[in-house]
């Protein structure tokens, strides 16, 4: 409906989730809740644009789909795993010495063996449909993630040039962010990752506190891009080690770097030229 008013002409805005109302057993119809979501856009201070179509709405799906597979990959493998547990000792004795990626291969490969009980062949058959699917699962979630790497490379290459940034975190910052122009600043752009940190003080404490609001699945991605840049880069660790010297606990530091990260992210982003280049700006600078 947003893309068809929007090709109509019409001006049209992202309005966050109506407040609920404060009395329990509030009136709540479609019109009402409208008249409520036009209500809070006209009293917003800043309008958000709403999200782009096209490259940004493809790498969206993948993602859907990608998580999906991905979920139910880690519930076919739970499940995997109960069955060898509860198998006849010596089928599970012969998957035991195995390690998981080698167990879901053997498996898939087990045949019926007439001679043995009831018990072991329905058990062999259970685990040959459960690790196929598995490998299905993981051929899918493969073959998804590829369709993500060539379109994150083909809308901003450049974002898979900085450490820590992968196709899966490079994708989940684009599908947020959506295009140029739709974030004010990049404060507006950190405080809708929810990393902008929200005073907390009180008479002589100054004090911050994390932000848990926000797209969680974008302050997923920055989470992932700061865990692996505090086990890898060593002008990270220096900047997290000045931080807690400072006087800042460990989440605090990772917090402050959370948000040198979404900036530096945003800087890119909107960068007009989009010209591929490896931010070598101190911590402090981004």
């Amino acid at each position: 409906m947003a893309a068809f008013l929007d090709q109509a002409g019409e001006q049209v805005v992202e309005v966050p989730r109506p407040k609920r109302p404060a009395v329990r057993g509030g009136r709540k119809t479609d019109m009402i809740d409208a008249i409520r979501a036009a209500k809070e856009a006209l009293a917003s201070e800043h309008l958000i644009q709403p999200r782009a179509r096209g490259e940004r709405e493809a790498l969206r799906v993948l993602l859907v789909t990608r998580h999906g597979a991905v979920l139910a990959s880690t519930a076919a493998i739970n499940q995997f795993k109960g069955l060898i547990v509860s198998a006849p000792d010596d089928l599970r004795a012969e998957l035991r010495k195995l390690k998981r990626p080698a167990q879901i291969s053997r498996c898939a490969q087990l045949r019926d063996r007439p001679a043995q009980s009831i018990e072991h062949r329905m058990t062999v058959r259970a685990l040959r449909s459960t690790a196929q699917r598995v490998q299905a699962l993981q051929t899918e979630a493969k073959d998804l993630e590829g369709e993500i790497l060539g379109l994150v490379r083909q809308t901003a290459p450049e974002l898979l040039e900085l450490q820590g940034v992968g196709p899966i975190t490079a994708a989940r910052v684009l599908v947020s962010w959506s295009h140029p122009g739709r974030f004010r600043s990049e404060a507006a752009f950190a405080s809708f990752a929810g990393v902008s940190p929200i005073p907390a003080s009180s008479g002589l404490t100054n004090r911050y506190r994390i932000n848990r609001s926000g797209d969680r699945q974008l302050n997923r991605a920055l989470h992932t891009i700061t865990l692996i840049r505090m086990r890898l880069d060593p002008a990270t660790k220096t900047y997290v080690a000045r931080r807690i010297g400072e006087g800042k606990t460990s989440r605090d530091a990772q917090r402050c770097l959370k948000r040198a990260v979404c900036r530096q992210l945003f800087k890119i982003l909107e960068r007009s030229d989009r010209t591929p280049t490896i931010s070598s700006e101190p911590l402090d600078a981004i």
